[in-house]
């Protein structure tokens, strides 16, 4: 089995793309989708990283799309040790 080139993913991509109504559509928004849904679903930053074949976490970190969703769902699971004002 052959490998595809780069310049084959991408066109690859461009054209489905284009076909799906895309615009601007490239295969790194596959990797950002595949790492941002891994954190999303509870994967470990390293383990994410290691599957996404990054050297380093602060990497793959870069890819993460969750945005501010993320961090108030990380708020919500905090206890708090005392009771709040009503």
């Amino acid at each position: 089995m052959r490998r595809l080139s780069p310049q084959a993913v991408l066109r690859v991509c461009e054209k489905r793309g284009r076909e799906a109504g895309l615009r601007g559509f490239r295969p790194h928004d596959l990797r950002r989708t595949y790492v941002s849904t891994l954190l999303d679903r509870g994967v470990d930053l390293s383990v994410t990283s290691d599957l996404a074949g990054h050297a380093s976490p602060a990497t793959t970190k870069r890819y993460d799309r969750r945005g501010e969703r993320a961090r108030h769902r990380a708020a919500e699971v905090v206890a708090i040790p005392f009771p709040r004002d009503p």
